[in-house]
């Protein structure tokens, strides 16, 4: 079932039109979840937070930066019809590691003949929502993890679960370690009318397990399409989960995403995030720190041009003593782009002994390129070693002369410097040929 938004008439005042337009935004997503998927408390309660909350404008702290006036000049369908996509066009993005440990989802919906998870060891689950909850014993598993991390409040969150059609579910059982990197492609295809897509991942990683994780945002729809992703993992006590989130859609199209961890004790959560694509995206990060000695990284790459926008929003909450956080975010920014990043790590009483870093890091590649950057620390704790910063730069004269003065001539120097910049992240990544395929796409980029 889709519904046409059909109510942003002219004549409206600003506020209305944006309270107008998230009502109908809401009401195109309800109406195409699929009855099997009611899930009438979860979806319930994320009703009644959207029907408080207006839709977000530059007036609105966490938006100040991030103009969504676009998004209300096109109306979205969220369509109950499946979209198809040829396997060969998943050739780009198929990892090589990951050829046995792969699920597919197009526009939101689970595709299983794109999907293969025969080469997982046994115990470890790993499929879609629609097929797992079918299964009596599955639903209470699911219904203690779905939905149920902090956070769930942000206005877009609270659309996605009231919304999404089905998710991803990676579930690694106690002591279990998963030498595979599992992968997810969410594939954005483009369609006849303007649609939104909601992706939804849910991954449970059980005491002692680990297991690496890689997410892919990817395809070629138009300018006329919207992502809204959320994805939810959970590190349980002394387990491990490394995980790598790519956005390379269309350069034209809406993409915005939330990432939420809540961390047990002695875990250990090592993210990155590379956004490339989309002509607005938003990803925000939310890291919960539950139990003692829990260890936090978090790396991210943007590297836009044009007239692309990439927001980066993190909160770090962490909760008890001992806790460790080490968070690096890059920009890369050409032309008329524009980077946003908002990072707050927040220490309170009871997170005595934290050491926390975070360091925003950005480029500046053209004069009239924008960079917005807000580093927080909130700490309350008194025996805590926390440190923070910014910087913009642009690429040094002096170091591109030395390099010239080597025989390397002006061009190639400046690549050189900026593949430099972006490798200290892409570095972090742990599987190999998603590796190698970024640092040629950022390569790419880079001027002649």
């Amino acid at each position: 079932m889709s519904i046409q938004i059909s109510e942003t008439q002219p004549g409206l005042t600003a506020a209305e039109k944006r309270e107008t337009y998230l009502k109908a935004l809401l009401a195109t997503v309800q109406g195409s979840v699929p009855a099997t998927l009611a899930l009438p408390t979860l979806r319930g309660a994320a009703e009644a937070l959207v029907k408080e909350r207006s839709f977000p404008s530059s007036r609105d702290e966490e938006w100040r930066f991030t103009d969504l006036s676009a998004l209300l000049e096109i109306s979205f369908e969220a369509t109950s019809q499946a979209a198809t996509v040829g396997p060969e066009s998943l050739a780009a993005v198929v990892l090589s590691e990951s050829q046995q440990a792969r699920l597919v989802f197009v526009n939101g919906q689970y595709n299983a003949d794109l999907s293969s998870t025969a080469g997982l060891p046994e115990g470890v689950v790993v499929g879609n929502l629609a097929a797992l909850y079918a299964q009596t014993d599955w639903q209470q598993k699911i219904d203690s993890r779905l939905g149920q991390q902090s956070g769930g409040h942000e206005i877009f969150t609270a659309l996605n679960t009231a919304g999404f059609q089905d998710s991803a579910v990676i579930w690694v059982p106690r002591n279990q370690v998963v030498d595979t990197p599992i992968q997810i492609i969410f594939v954005s295809v483009p369609q006849p009318e303007s649609v939104v897509a909601q992706p939804r991942c849910l991954v449970v990683a059980e005491a002692g397990s680990a297991l690496a994780l890689v997410e892919e945002f990817w395809g070629a729809a138009s300018g006329s399409h919207l992502t809204n992703a959320v994805s939810e993992i959970w590190v349980d006590d002394n387990a491990q989960v490394t995980h790598v989130r790519v956005q390379r859609e269309g350069t034209d199209t809406f993409h915005i995403g939330k990432t939420a961890v809540t961390q047990g004790r002695d875990s250990r959560y090592a993210g990155t995030a590379i956004s490339l694509g989309a002509q607005l995206s938003r990803h925000h990060w939310e890291m919960y720190q539950a139990g003692e000695q829990t260890d936090t990284k978090l790396y991210g790459l943007n590297a836009i041009a044009n007239t692309q926008t990439a927001d980066t929003h993190s909160l770090i909450a962490l909760a008890q003593p001992y806790g460790t956080v080490d968070q690096l975010h890059k920009s890369i920014v050409d032309d008329r782009a524009h980077s946003i990043f908002s990072g707050m790590i927040a220490v309170p009483q009871a997170a005595q002994m934290t050491n926390a870093n975070q360091l925003n890091r950005n480029l500046l590649l053209s004069d009239k390129g924008r960079v917005d950057t807000k580093p927080q620390l909130d700490i309350v704790a008194d025996n805590v070693k926390c440190s923070h910063g910014a910087t913009i730069s642009q690429l040094e004269a002096d170091e591109i002369f030395y390099l010239q003065s080597r025989g390397i001539n002006a061009a190639q120097a400046q690549q050189l410097l900026i593949y430099a910049f972006a490798m200290e992240v892409i570095d972090t990544i742990p599987v190999e040929s998603l590796k190698a395929a970024l640092t040629r796409q950022v390569a790419e980029r880079t001027p002649e």
